[in-house]
């Protein structure tokens, strides 16, 4: 299993490396067999008025699926304790998951899903150019799936948003978790016929997955 770890405004020293590998290998320890890489991000922050001065990041890589947490305090030891202890949380739920579906099913769960050929022409003549504002730029995969799955993977992220292609409509969908509770799902209006129907059928999947969350 790979360890990486990043510091940001902090120097990462031999203690700080060595309880993290403490922390983190105790918490993954009994999922080393689906887990490949472990990414640790360590942060302090400059602005005086955020209270969670000291961050701890955690980004797993587990066949092929991304999961990771978030912790901060205004102490980074506590801040890794935290991290440690929700990042298990979600590799044991994430693993039960597939245990049930790997039951239920009788498949295995870790497919593979073929990748579409990616258009290479997109901008045609026109020189790329960033606006200023944009700091950092993420390319990943994204196989097609049901706003079902998608709902387990933006809750193993740890974000508030996760985008993903529908598998039904081919779309560029995104689910959101709601200020009022539950969630919605934005995706882009066709002109095509059809457009409607789709429209009515994600609603009535976003209404099923928010009941099943409430439970």
């Amino acid at each position: 299993m790979k360890f990486v770890i990043h510091g940001k405004n902090i120097e990462v020293t031999e203690a700080i490396r060595e309880y993290v590998h403490q922390k983190l290998e105790k918490a993954v320890n009994h999922f080393q067999n689906i887990t490949s890489e472990v990414d640790v991000h360590l942060s302090v922050a400059r602005n005086p008025r955020v209270s969670s001065k000291q961050t701890a990041e955690v980004t797993i890589y587990a066949n092929g699926t991304v999961i990771r947490a978030q912790e901060g305090s205004e102490n980074l030891y506590a801040s890794i304790d935290m991290v440690a202890d929700k990042i298990a949380r979600k590799l044991r739920k994430y693993k039960e998951k597939r245990l049930d579906q790997k039951t239920s099913s009788h498949v295995k769960t870790s497919e593979v899903v073929a990748e579409e050929p990616v258009e290479l022409d997109l901008i045609g003549d026109r020189t790329p150019e960033l606006p200023e504002e944009v700091v950092r730029t993420k390319y990943f995969a994204m196989p097609p799936m049901g706003i079902a799955e998608a709902l387990e993977r933006l809750q193993l992220v740890d974000h508030d948003f996760y985008m993903f292609r529908n598998s039904e409509t081919g779309d560029i969908n995104v689910i959101y978790q709601r200020n009022h509770g539950g969630y919605g799902v934005l995706q882009p209006r066709n002109a095509n016929s059809n457009s409607n129907n789709s429209n009515g059928k994600v609603a009535q999947e976003v209404g099923e997955v928010n009941k099943l969350t409430r439970k």
